[in-house]
């Protein structure tokens, strides 16, 4: 299997060769903005004053490059770049040699084989046939690693009008709310090819580099910020094993005393799903006050 090529950044520019971590950056589409703001909300600096395509962040130590998101990956098997932040259907259509690293947590979709209505319902109907696909790579892997052989006809947009064209009898592609596929008289069937979401990437080669290190250890402080929220409130001692149990948090919740020595203050982490469900059973338990920040960063 080839891997699709592409140039590497220019090596000769000394801002690259001097650069602690190069990372790749979508510049465009649906990827972008999320992976910007997680980069700035894990103390990069992200923003650029006009299309700048490579941006150096001296106090981080890293140089971010703004590429095209299908690109990225290339890029990172290539070892142009340390890492880069992809799509998971993106880094297995390019057929290079990255790892994933890091799931993100955002850009989550679904990957799948649709059809015209009541035609196929199982894997083994498309055998045979020709799929229509952006990521030709991707559908021939997942086929032939179930024994079933077809045709795919790459495709770079719009594959939901191939099979009224005639140009395919199926196709496979991403798939939010189905809206789309049903304007074309198609339909999903079978199991989900892949669900993909935004993944950091890198290469066997540089998992151990200490900027990357770094750079993963701050990504799960975002991560783990977004997942939990920070509830304080005050509770009568009497109350406080109640109130504790509730809120246990990470390693212990904080307790301090207040000038009222019947009552102390509470402080602790809380699932953030979970959170209106806790402070309505903290309330029931004598808990007052009850007071919710959200978390920008954290280390656990």
């Amino acid at each position: 299997m080839s891997a699709r090529s592409a140039p590497s950044p220019d090596t000769t520019d000394p801002s690259v060769r001097t650069a602690v971590l190069r990372i790749a950056v979508p510049n465009k589409g649906s990827l972008s903005e999320p992976a910007t703001t997680m980069l700035a909300e894990a103390g990069y600096r992200t923003r650029r004053t006009g299309r700048e395509l490579v941006l150096r962040d001296e106090a981080g130590g890293i140089e971010l490059f703004f590429l095209r998101p299908r690109d990225i990956a290339v890029y990172v098997g290539q070892g142009a770049v340390h890492a880069g932040i992809t799509g998971r259907d993106l880094l297995l259509d390019s057929g290079v040699d990255a790892v994933e690293h890091l799931p993100l947590g955002f850009a989550r979709s679904t990957f799948r084989f649709a059809a015209p209505a009541g035609t196929m319902s199982s894997l083994e109907d498309i055998a045979g046939r020709r799929v229509a696909t952006s990521y030709d790579v991707l559908v021939r892997d997942y086929v032939k690693s179930r024994g079933v052989e077809a045709v795919t006809v790459h495709l770079d947009g719009a594959v939901e009008s191939s099979v009224r064209l005639g140009v395919a009898d199926l196709i496979a592609d991403v798939v939010e709310t189905g809206t789309t596929l049903r304007a074309a008289g198609l339909e999903t069937f079978g199991e989900p090819i892949l669900t993909s979401e935004a993944v950091l990437i890198t290469t066997e080669r540089y998992l151990g580099a200490p900027g990357l290190v770094t750079l993963v250890r701050r990504l799960e402080g975002v991560l783990r910020a977004r997942s939990y929220v920070l509830v304080d409130y005050d509770v009568p001692m009497s109350r406080l094993h109640l109130a504790a149990a509730l809120t246990p948090g990470i390693e212990s919740p904080t307790v301090s005393p207040l000038q009222n020595p019947d009552w102390v203050a509470v402080r602790a982490m809380v699932p953030r799903a979970d959170v209106n469900r806790v402070m309505d059973e903290l309330y029931e338990v004598g808990a007052r006050a009850i007071l919710v920040s959200s978390l920008l960063a954290c280390r656990l």
